[in-house]
């Protein structure tokens, strides 16, 4: 598959995650960083959508430890949940 169809397809898997809370947060992280992921960021990150949103969503926000196989750099930026999206309904998201 070619990188552009790779990033769709990776895309559409972070905003279609089942419930909006988790398509903000794990969407929202993939709009803000991706473009700056190496290629071993980018895997790790298709790898993390194989997960529950529950524990990705735990992990990020530090209510369940976070296995060591996801803690480190990039877990840390997915913490800091400094990536802002419009939330449709609100007036920015209109």
């Amino acid at each position: 598959m070619d990188q552009d169809t790779r990033l769709k397809r990776t895309r559409f898997r972070a905003w279609h995650r089942g419930t909006r809370e988790a398509d903000f947060m794990i969407g929202g992280f993939f709009d803000a960083h991706h473009a700056a992921w190496s290629e071993e960021q980018l895997q790790w990150f298709e790898r993390l959508l194989e997960e529950q949103d529950v524990d990705i969503m735990g992990w990020a926000i530090g209510s369940i430890p976070c296995p060591p196989e996801w803690d480190g750099a990039m877990m840390d930026t997915m913490r800091q949940v400094d990536f802002a999206v419009a939330i449709p309904g609100t007036r920015q998201g209109v």
